[in-house]
């Protein structure tokens, strides 16, 4: 079923705008569905595990549909093609998060949802980016976030490669438990039974309104990003 969550006009006119423009970072990055509205929800049920505040999970949210805005500003083609990374495109592509907490501020959403953007790479054995930061230096969204996004890119098919199965990307999340992901949050993205569902329920954003960082980049090049 989908979330039923009671907005002001103001907060329903918000998240056009921001539906908006999440349509246009998938279109750039080439995902033939409603990328950023997936990650939302499957953020949205891990969220609601932890029993996060309204407002935290709006913020969670909110961020899923704003997190890859930098990519689509940055407009390089790399991002668009089949393979590994070339070194300098991998240090250019880390700079997309604060670009992308730029954007946000930009398109007016709040503090809190600028960090989770800004954050949304950033791993549990502190070798993500931009800040480094570790364990629970990373706030709870943002660590929800990055399990949210990693499955969601891992069975979202792009033009150059083709998705895993949901078994398949669940065994690439709990091999990274630890290491990219907290393992608390992976052993509530695990509790998700109907993930499949939420695959459905993306097709229409109304129905939505209503164990190095190197090794991780050779295994995910072509998935994260």
């Amino acid at each position: 079923m989908s979330p039923v969550y009671i907005d002001s006009e103001k907060d329903r006119v918000a998240r056009e705008a921001y539906l908006q423009l999440a349509e246009a970072a998938d279109r750039f990055e080439q995902y033939a569905n409603p990328h950023a509205v997936r990650i939302a929800g499957i953020a949205d049920r891990i969220a609601e595990n932890f029993h996060l505040a309204p407002q935290d999970r709006k913020s969670i949210r909110t961020a899923a549909h704003m997190h890859d805005l930098g990519e689509a500003a940055m407009e390089r083609d790399y991002i668009q093609r089949a393979g590994p990374l070339m070194d300098e495109e991998r240090v250019d592509l880390e700079r997309h998060p604060v670009i992308g907490e730029q954007e946000a501020a930009r398109a007016s959403a709040d503090r809190a949802v600028q960090l989770l953007v800004r954050w949304h790479h950033e791993w549990w054995n502190g070798c993500g980016y931009p800040d480094a930061l570790r364990g629970h230096e990373i706030p709870l969204a943002a660590r929800i976030l990055r399990v949210a996004d990693s499955y969601a890119a891992l069975t979202d098919a792009r033009p150059f490669r083709t998705a895993l199965s949901e078994d398949e990307a669940r065994g690439q999340i709990i091999e990274r438990a630890a290491i990219e992901f907290d393992p608390a949050v992976v052993t509530a993205f695990l509790s998700i039974r109907d993930l499949e569902e939420l695959r459905s329920f993306v097709k229409s954003k109304d129905d939505f309104a209503a164990t190095t960082a190197d090794d991780g980049w050779t295994i995910f090049s072509s998935f994260m990003r």
